[in-house]
């Protein structure tokens, strides 16, 4: 009998009887018919089998159903990185942990995560590197189950105890048997085990939103004894912490992953392996595990991962990708903005981006908004090409924090010029990436990405194998054939829109336009096949900066009309440029840049740089993963056009990929249109 019943559990997946509400989760139904369980109700047969909510007070359904008819039972739970709000705000999970056992929580019968840490080799050299970059990401970003952490709030004075509450009534609480006595009792070892030290009662995430009560309350407080429910992260908080107490909060195990051995007064999953000071520990737990081996089972092997924007199952490294975008956006957004200088086809795309949590408040005259913005207590964002010393020093005067905002390096399959949204865009508060006369947020990125190690840059060395296999650049505007080139060593000059913020702020030599640029390069290569290609919007009649045919007759070899940036560089040896975006995506396929201006990838020691750059990049020499890292991952922020949640670079690659179409209607192109009529008066509408 025993034995047919472990054959059961280790079947397929089939059909899946259930009888609580937690399987009317739309989110929860799809991952686990993505994981091959087919949800019904009725009476299972011999062959199926049942499903409940971990050790939910509606569980009992459930079991008697599998008691009578002799089925086995899956339990299900969420997994260890959740969602950015708690459950109990309605947020959906990112993964489940399907159990065909027991629940990981509950040390009464081996769960399926407790046989994994019991039985499997957990020796695999990848897997266990892969376990520990996911920790290390984990930490970085200060992701935890829920993250609702607010980065301008300051962890407490190291140097403490951390004793850490759960809510009451906590399954995981009664399956250790413990109730409210033996919070009591923990908090009483920390204090005699630690005379002297501060003790700081964390409270549950849950408690501290007011939608469950904890075990502490104000008569655990004392002279040295303090509740503390600020929203500061985890990893922050076991950072400071001395020792660490907990009675089965994954809190405890995320103490372990931060170095910790924390004293556990319960049987949580992760107690018994010789990472943690147990006060009961499980008997037949007797192997001896690393941190990366407790990480991997828990992190890798055991949940069931979902990836929401492209509705699969996935790993857990996209899962840290997608809750990085997501947990970015909610962070940053919290408190709200003001925004200036937006026309009016932006606003939407921008309530997109930056009024999820609270909508944008447009105001057009930046004085107005820069009270406005201070009086509410929100930052100040403002089209980073309108943003003049006007508005420095409107915001400098009412003390605003000054948000500049620009189309990131992957915008679209199309032109803004025509109204089409962007897929990324940044926000930057010392400065914007085109203008060197001042730092920007991507200068500091850059420089600290130089130091990352090796694991975390691999991300950024998938991106540029993509980046260079897929072809996709800023515009994607879609290849036209090249033209017959003539033979010899091909150097690609790119065009720019003339009156363009980065050429004002970054060309300060005698280069500035992009005659002056077609003749320096063909001084400088007189033997080299130049081919011109003149800028997207320009070529529209959108914006400022037509070449004369008998001037691109005199300088180049050829002109790349309508040519896809892609399909350019893909003929080319080399790169000579103003301060174009089509530098960044050179280097990116690995070709050399000369630089006539200052833009955002000049200066660091990745291109010849023919005018100054600023001495502060001297503190810096990134490889070319470092500076894509910074320019693809850290400095901008990505929308998903097709679920409109924020999302990470890879998801925005898939939709470009994959041939978005450009979203715009009618009417935007008639504006469009209507804006070529301006193109000498960019200044009115840009």
């Amino acid at each position: 009998m025993n034995g047919d019943r472990t054959d059961a559990r280790d079947a397929p997946p089939g059909r899946l009887f259930v009888y609580n509400g937690g399987f009317l989760a739309p989110r929860v139904r799809r991952i686990l018919a993505l994981a091959g369980w087919r949800l019904t109700t009725g009476r299972p047969g011999p062959s199926d089998r049942v499903g409940v909510w971990g050790r939910s007070p509606t569980a009992h359904r459930g079991e008697a159903i599998a008691a009578r008819t002799g089925v086995p039972i899956v339990r299900v739970e969420d997994a260890f990185l959740r969602s950015v709000r708690t459950g109990r705000s309605g947020e959906p999970p990112l993964g489940l942990l399907i159990d065909r056992r027991g629940v990981h929580f509950d040390p009464s019968e081996p769960s399926d995560i407790e046989r994994l840490l019991a039985t499997h080799p957990l020796d695999d050299t990848a897997l266990l590197d892969r376990a520990r970059a996911a920790v290390e990401r984990l930490r970085a970003a200060h992701l935890s189950k829920y993250n609702m952490f607010d980065p301008g709030v300051d962890p407490p004075e190291p140097g403490y105890v951390l004793v850490i509450d759960q809510t009451a009534g906590d399954a995981s609480v009664r399956a250790s048997g413990a109730g409210p006595d033996r919070f009591r009792e923990m908090l009483a070892f920390a204090r005699i085990e630690h005379p002297g030290a501060r003790i700081l009662l964390r409270t549950h995430p849950e408690t501290a939103a007011g939608q469950r009560a904890g075990h502490f309350d104000d008569r655990d407080e004392d002279a040295r004894t303090l509740r503390f429910s600020d929203p500061v992260s985890p990893w922050a908080l076991l950072e400071g912490a001395v020792a660490v107490y907990t009675l089965s909060s994954q809190m405890g195990f995320e103490a372990i992953l931060a170095g910790h051995r924390p004293r556990v007064f319960g049987q949580p999953f992760y107690a018994g392996w010789g990472l943690s000071e147990d006060e009961t520990p499980p008997p037949r737990r007797t192997r001896r595990l690393t941190r990366a081996q407790l990480a991997a089972c828990a992190l890798i092997l055991a949940p069931t991962w979902y990836d929401p924007c492209r509705d699969r199952l996935c790993e857990v490294e996209d899962v840290i990708d997608h809750l990085e975008a997501r947990v970015r956006a909610c962070r940053e957004d919290r408190r709200g903005y003001v925004a200036t200088g937006m026309r009016l086809w932006k606003r939407r795309p921008l309530q997109g981006f930056y009024g999820t949590q609270k909508a944008l408040l447009f105001e057009d005259r930046p004085a107005r908004a820069a009270a406005q913005a201070a009086a509410r207590g929100v930052p100040l964002l403002a089209w980073a090409g309108r943003a003049d010393e006007t508005l420095d020093a409107a915001t400098a005067r009412t003390g605003t924090e000054l948000k500049r905002v620009e189309d990131g390096f992957l915008r679209s399959r199309g032109l803004g010029a025509e109204l089409v949204p962007p897929l990324s865009l940044v926000a930057d508060d010392l400065g914007i990436y085109y203008d060197p006369r001042r730092e920007s947020r991507l200068e500091r990125a850059v420089i600290e990405a130089a130091t990352l190690p090796p694991e975390r840059l691999a991300r950024a060395e998938r991106l540029i194998e993509r980046l260079r296999r897929g072809g996709v650049t800023k515009y994607n505007t879609g290849a036209r054939a090249l033209p017959p080139l003539p033979e010899g060593r091909r150097l690609l000059v790119p065009g720019q829109v003339e009156d363009d913020a980065s050429i004002r702020a970054g060309c300060t030599g005698e280069a500035r336009t992009n005659l002056a640029l077609l003749e320096a390069a063909r001084a400088a290569e007189p033997d080299a096949v130049i081919l011109y290609k003149p800028h997207p919007d320009v070529e529209a009649g959108l914006r400022a900066g037509h070449v004369l045919q008998e001037q691109t007759d005199r300088l180049a070899d050829a002109v790349l009309s309508g040519v896809d940036a892609a399909t350019a560089l893909a003929a080319c040896e080399g790169v000579w440029t103003l301060t174009s975006a089509t530098g960044f995506e050179a280097l990116i396929r690995g070709l050399p840049v000369t630089c006539l201006g200052a833009p955002f990838y000049a200066g660091w020691g990745l291109t010849v740089d023919r005018a100054p750059v600023p001495d502060r990049r001297q503190a810096a020499r990134p490889t070319l993963a470092a500076l894509v890292h910074a320019a693809l991952i850290a400095y901008p922020r990505y929308r998903d056009p097709v679920s409109g949640l924020p999302c990470p670079v890879e998801v925005v690659l898939d939709r470009l990929e994959a041939g978005l179409p450009p979203s715009r209607g009618p009417a935007n192109r008639a504006l469009a249109k209507a804006q070529g009529w301006l193109a000498g008066h960019a200044h009115l509408w840009r």
